[in-house]
């Protein structure tokens, strides 16, 4: 009887199933590619790779062995910086929006101080120091900003966690917007930290700054390499296992944002004047997305929901082929 009470009261802390709001938190996912000197969303799937001041490599790269290897990760993000800077504005971080629906309705009692939600990941930097976690809750009625640090070794794989309670005065929308921005933050120059900034508690304006000033300069030290992956975000104030999901189940939540066609696709006849290539989304994505595509002739016109989108050609039906080689559609945060 006392097993069957211990069993019961660790499912209550830790349900199966479901529990990480993150996606592709293992790095699994990368349609765009697999690397980039640009900004932004470039490579794995759902993670924004935001950096100014400093030139940056952002890639999905491999793991072979140890931890957290040992722990059925694969695949972790890089950022590499290839140069140095120690200017005020300089910036770089690790972000996810996840979504006001998924926020929302994750059974987080945010406007709780009773009400927990815990971070979790794997963190390896070649320079050791003292970094921070910034999460953010958004809503059209106002923003709420906590942040806490995390202090690690050089070259050094370690798994950090983070428990942050609720506040009466936060506020998620319960739509398709950002509800929950998420972010890693390897570096934030001062013109963007303050000493007057409090981790690990809940403020509602970041007009002093956004977090506490850096002890050490990740952008200042050349060739600098910054890792991360197993980023888990739950309900609760213990931070669980990683749930591993599936290749195709991880693919598929990440479609909802972006989706990239992988075969060409022949144009069929509309009409007599007009070819069509049409493509189902395997998902329905958050919002009519924007899209691209490039094929053997330049298709003229373009209808796009949020399930499907269809190219047409209307320059003649006479004559070779109409293949649209690629396409994309992007509907991110």
């Amino acid at each position: 009887m006392a097993s069957q009470a211990r069993e019961l009261a660790d499912k209550s802390i830790a349900p199966p199933g479901r529990r990480n709001l993150i996606i592709n938190g293992a790095m699994n996912v990368a349609q765009r590619g697999t690397s980039s000197t640009a900004s932004d969303y470039r490579t794995v799937d759902r993670w924004r790779n935001n950096f100014g001041g400093v030139s940056l490599t952002q890639s999905q790269e491999s793991l072979t062995s140890g931890e957290p290897f040992d722990k059925g990760f694969r695949k972790f993000l890089r950022l590499t910086q290839s140069g140095s800077s120690a200017a005020a504005t300089d910036f770089v971080q690790i972000s996810q929006r996840i979504e006001g629906l998924n926020a929302a309705a994750s059974g987080w009692n945010y406007k709780s101080a009773g009400g927990f939600i815990t971070a979790s990941f794997w963190v390896r930097s070649s320079l050791a120091g003292t970094y921070y976690v910034y999460m953010q809750t958004r809503s059209g009625s106002g923003d709420g900003y906590i942040n806490s640090p995390f202090t690690i070794s050089a070259n050094t794989w370690t798994k950090v966690s983070f428990s942050f309670a609720g506040n009466s005065s936060l506020n998620i929308d319960n739509d398709n917007s950002s509800g929950i921005e998420f972010r890693v933050v390897p570096y934030y120059g001062t013109n963007y930290t303050s000493s007057a900034v409090i981790s690990d508690d809940w403020y509602f304006s970041t007009s002093s700054g956004e977090l506490p000033d850096y002890a050490q300069n990740w952008c200042a030290a050349s060739g600098a390499t910054f890792d991360v992956t197993g980023l888990q975000l739950e309900v609760g104030s213990v931070a669980t296992e990683f749930e591993h999901r599936s290749y195709g189940e991880e693919l598929a939540l990440c479609q909802r944002y972006y989706y990239k066609t992988n075969t060409d696709r022949r144009a069929t006849l509309a009409r007599s004047d007009r070819m069509d290539v049409q493509i189902d989304f395997p998902v329905q994505m958050r919002t009519t997305p924007s899209i691209s595509a490039s094929g053997t002739v330049s298709f003229s016109t373009e209808q796009v929901g949020i399930d499907s989108m269809t190219f047409e050609y209307a320059g003649g039906v006479s004559g070779g082929n109409r293949i649209l080689q690629s396409a994309t559609a992007d509907a991110e945060l």
